[in-house]
């Protein structure tokens, strides 16, 4: 079966398609056929040679790419509740493992697989798991009650896009911070207020909400102008890396994204009622990896790029 690896680090044309084995599940696992898997900047990452550097992944030799499926169920081991012919959709997080989800075939814990939102296509559905789960896992760890208040950078972007209606689902009150052509998105999402780029964040989102928000969902990995935006005592979640250094007592939350059924499994749900919105930027053919790699890294895309398989 065919699927798509780095060699040698670099950028998109790095990516190279290749003939692999088959996967076979074991207890507790299954292997997927893949329909769609979206393409995510953590994938430009990995191929890049990121996780390399940190020693997440081996320094040579073929390097798997990509985290998220949609796919169909073939074989099921042990101990599994999924059957073969079970729409799935599922997160892989392993990424020494020696087989990602740019792939024909996958091999995933069961316990990383949801069954798929009924009604979507497999394409728009592998762009919900590492997404949705990013932000309903940033959302957690704020902890914020009804009624209060929270900052969302990068809002029109896939995890921020996903915060902001998860925040407005769990009545929070939503300032929204992205482009001014993305203001009318974003207030669909739910978003109550809105700071656009060209204004100075801390002292918009303050001029909207006086003394600041509750908390921050750092999307656009943007730091201290969002830290700024959050009042005393609040609470930050940093999207990539540690986020700023405390002050103010604001307490920083590092998201560290895991793969999680039971909640993709609710997030899925949402999507079938048309709670979360699955935005998708394109399509390529499984072969055309390195030129959709390319696409995401000039950027200005809405929504996620997808390979088939």
């Amino acid at each position: 079966m065919r699927a798509v690896v780095v060699q040698e680090f670099g950028g998109p044309e790095a990516l190279e398609v290749v003939d692999v084995p088959v996967p076979v599940p074991g207890p507790g696992q299954v292997r997927i056929r893949v329909s769609a898997a979206a393409v995510n900047p953590v994938d430009l990452a990995t191929t890049a040679g990121l996780f390399a550097e940190m020693g997440v992944v081996a320094g040579t030799g073929p390097t798997a790419i990509g985290w998220d499926v949609a796919g169909v169920v073939e074989e099921a081991g042990a101990g599994v509740a999924f059957a073969p012919g079970d729409a799935v959709i599922g997160l892989r997080t392993r990424l020494a493992d020696p087989l990602g989800t740019w792939a024909e075939q996958i091999v995933l814990d069961a316990a990383a697989v949801a069954p798929a939102p009924d009604g979507v296509d497999p394409v728009a559905a592998s762009t919900l798991p590492l997404n949705s789960l990013t932000a309903l896992q940033a959302l957690d760890a704020l902890a914020l009650k009804t009624g209060q208040t929270l900052l969302v950078t990068g809002a029109a972007g896939a995890v921020g896009g996903f915060a902001v209606e998860l925040a407005a689902l769990r009545g929070l009150r939503v300032v929204a911070a992205a482009g001014a052509s993305d203001e009318e998105v974003v207030r669909g999402f739910g978003a109550e207020f809105f700071v656009p780029r060209t204004e100075d964040l801390a002292e918009g989102v303050r001029k909207r909400v006086p003394g600041g928000v509750d908390g921050a969902i750092d999307a656009a990995v943007l730091g201290y102008p969002a830290l700024d935006a959050v009042a005393d005592g609040g609470a930050f979640a940093a999207v990539i890396g540690n986020g700023p250094d405390n002050y103010r007592g604001v307490r920083i939350h590092a998201v560290r994204i895991k793969a999680d059924g039971v909640a993709l499994t609710g997030l899925s749900r949402l999507a079938a009622s048309g709670h979360l919105t699955l935005r998708v930027a394109g399509t390529h053919p499984l072969a055309e990896a390195a030129k959709a790699a390319a696409r995401l890294r000039d950027g200005g895309l809405r929504g996620r790029l997808v390979l088939l398989p």
